[in-house]
């Protein structure tokens, strides 16, 4: 099964765009056709920049289209954090930012007349646990302290936010709730059919796209880059990596910074008139609900969580993966049918502040867009505002708090402390441990890492009994690789990229294949 905003979208035109097959110069290039990168092109096409757009895959393929969609400045339970950990002005600018991106999707839409099925909506953040009660009041209190900042501070008027917080022990939900805050003119939409939507605008003013084109290099040479890309070389003034995980190493260290975490959605059919609203709760395991339209005048309910850090198995907890969500439909919607499931990858700062801005000091006119923290879909377009003014050579009010070349100290230690325990795993430890099995180990549709003449192998075999061996040493960073039995997939505990069974690179930060090995049966 596949995502539901992917498997909607095949009227659409998609061979429109194709595979870069000659030299080039640009203004901009902006690696990464998701939503950061074309709203970024979006925008700067719209200046009358030369724009070109590069993605490895298809638009829309990846994070932005294996997404729940919601557009929300209710990124969780953040702002009590953001004004204890750094401060009123701090937490309002990302109030500030994100509401105002509601605000600009929602302008692009009407400019540029998409039709993406985008719709306000309540959204609640819930708890179902008494003792977290006072959580949910203490973001009230926060949000409320924000917009009195930003009343006496930037001359806003509390009524143009329209957000309305409010406590609740009444959402709608088929299940008990402890309390909720409730927020207005939150919005959803059908992410897919906006970045095609972007996409023939970005045409429209001049820009280009090339889907199926890996970039595997950037240079600087002179005032200028050399983008790398298929055997085929583009100069560019200015270069955007908006590839969702930046796969440039050094000198940005990024990778030192954040981790991947892997987040599921399950979609079942409902009738029109349950679940209106958007839902989050206030911890882990994660429980998100929101609908989107079907052709044939009903709902798609549309539950997601089940997280964990990319690395570890979905199978090995009840509260991970496709295997939570489901036995929670069971429980709520006994008779719905599966009819969509997926997954997708989301970078997690240490921080839980995104990284937006220039990539590093030593690479002046390269910009990154990193680290949204599941909440892309407002990010995405803070980045795109943020990225174009800096090329634009304009002041934007919001460049500081996201700052990616910031060095303050993380305050979250116990967060720091567990990626470093994880790397110091993956890199030492689990090689050590790797047990000298044969291959007779490794039942039909399984895999693993097994000794082949004192040599880490990774195994696969399917229902066949064929067998898929690889080096199992991501081309990332060498981290060593473990086996998903639940999606086939070799993932990397370190940095979160994932490689199929056959080798082939699927997600980032690593863009090489692994090696395959030639092993045969021992019948």
């Amino acid at each position: 099964m596949n995502s539901y905003w992917i498997s909607s979208t095949n009227k659409i035109n998609k061979n429109q765009f194709n595979r870069i097959d000659q030299n080039y110069s640009t203004d901009v290039c902006i690696i990464g056709a998701g939503l950061t990168g074309l709203s970024t092109a979006y925008y700067l096409s719209k200046k009358g920049l030369k724009v070109i757009v590069l993605d490895k895959s298809e638009i829309g393929t990846k994070t932005s289209g294996h997404t729940t969609a919601k557009i929300t400045l209710n990124h969780g339970l953040i702002y009590n954090y953001l004004i204890n950990t750094f401060g009123i002005e701090f937490a309002s600018k990302y109030y500030l930012s994100n509401n105002q991106a509601i605000s600009n999707i929602k302008n692009i839409i009407d400019t540029e007349k998409i039709d993406c099925d985008f719709e306000y909506q309540d959204n609640y953040i819930y708890t179902t646990d008494e003792k977290n009660v006072f959580k949910i009041n203490n973001e009230i209190e926060s949000i409320n302290l924000i917009e009195k900042y930003l009343t006496e501070n930037y001359n806003f008027n509390k009524e143009n936010l329209n957000i309305n917080p409010q406590f609740t022990t009444r959402c709608g939900l088929p299940f008990r709730i402890s309390g909720a805050i409730k927020t207005c003119n939150q919005a959803q939409f059908h992410p897919v059919k906006y970045m095609y939507g972007l996409a023939n605008s970005i045409q429209s003013n001049g820009g280009l796209i090339f889907t199926n084109s890996l970039v595997t290099d950037v240079k600087k040479k002179d005032n200028e880059y050399e983008v790398w890309v298929n055997d085929y070389k583009i100069k560019t003034k200015y270069v955007v990596l908006a590839s969702h995980y930046p796969f440039i190493n050094f000198p940005g260290f990024y990778f030192s910074k954040m981790y991947q975490v892997t987040s599921y959605a399950v979609g079942i059919e409902i009738d029109e008139n349950i679940l209106n609203c958007m839902y989050i709760n206030d911890c882990e395991p994660i429980l998100s609900f929101r609908t989107a339209k079907l052709d044939n005048d009903k709902k798609l309910l549309i539950i997601g969580g089940g997280n964990h850090k990319c690395g570890f198995s979905p199978e090995s907890r009840d509260i991970f993966g496709y295997k939570y969500l489901e036995n929670e439909i069971k429980k709520y919607y006994p008779n719905s049918k599966i009819m969509y499931k997926w997954n997708t990858r989301d970078c997690i700062t240490l921080d839980k502040v995104p990284y937006i801005g220039e990539f590093s000091s030593l690479m002046p006119n390269c910009f990154v867009a990193t680290g949204f923290n599941k909440w892309g879909m407002t990010m995405s377009n803070v980045s795109a505002n943020i990225i174009s003014d800096c090329i634009l050579a304009k002041e934007n009010e919001f460049l500081d708090i996201y700052n990616s070349k910031r060095l303050q100290p993380i305050k979250n230690k116990e967060e720091v402390k567990n990626e470093i325990k994880q790397v110091f795993k993956s890199f030492v430890q689990n090689r050590i441990q790797i047990p000298k099995e044969d291959l007779s180990s490794i039942k039909n549709d399984n895999g693993g890492i097994i000794k082949i003449d004192g040599n880490s192998v990774g195994i696969y075999k399917d229902k066949s009994g064929n067998i898929y061996a690889i080096n199992p040493t991501c081309t990332h960073l060498g981290c060593l690789l473990t086996w998903n039995n639940v999606d086939k997939t070799w993932d990397c505990p370190c940095h979160g990229s994932r490689f199929d069974y056959t080798g082939k690179n699927l997600y980032d930060p690593a863009f090489k294949d692994l090696k395959m090995y030639e092993v045969r049966s021992e019948k």
